[in-house]
């Protein structure tokens, strides 16, 4: 099968929403090749700690390619201690310019509690400007719920649940099995 007719993986919904000091990333469970769910219960949200720093990314595309993206950040955290906007930088440079990295297909959310970005091949390290991240097939859709929950008096958490949610409802490649990891900014 020529690559083009290749069904691809589908499935992933990753939000990180930062609210009341504290910033939480979120992130469905759902793998999908073509019309086939091959797994529901994948876990695409990690703790990292390089270095004693504490971080927590959410990935969304091939698997094998965001776990490559997650080791080369880790090798940046732990080169720029403390400097997540660095690391995120210096880790964007040599996705958009390494042969091998630029064929990657992945985007990642990642946060140190203080900083949110959004990492692309593009060579993008992208902060949100209403403390709401997200990407993936639900991407679009998490975002949008959880921007007009950001007004309630709902903690980031709750936030992030409920836009998952409201996202696993319209997209056919999100579920509802979450992954939630939550850090103090």
């Amino acid at each position: 099968m020529a690559k083009e007719e290749f069904p691809g993986w589908h499935g992933t919904t990753i939000i990180g929403v930062r609210k009341g000091g504290k910033v939480v990333v979120a992130g469905d469970g759902q793998v999908s090749l073509g019309q086939t769910v091959i797994k529901g219960t994948a876990r695409k949200v990690r703790r990292l700690s390089p270095g004693g720093m504490d971080v927590v990314a959410g990935f969304a595309g091939s698997t094998a390619d965001a776990f490559t993206l997650l080791e080369r950040l880790e090798a940046k955290l732990e080169a720029t201690p403390g400097q997540l906007a660095r690391a995120a930088v210096e880790l964007a440079k040599d996705w958009r310019m390494d042969k091998y990295l630029k064929n990657l297909e992945a985007m990642l959310i990642v946060t140190d509690g203080k900083d949110l970005f959004v990492i692309t091949g593009a060579g993008d390290v992208l902060e949100p400007e209403h403390d709401v991240a997200a990407i993936g097939s639900g991407g679009n859709y998490a975002l949008a719920a959880a921007r007009g929950l950001m007004g309630s008096k709902k903690d980031a958490e709750t936030v992030a649940r409920e836009a998952m949610a409201i996202a696993a409802e319209i997209c056919v490649y999100t579920n509802g099995n979450l992954t939630v990891e939550s850090i103090n900014g």
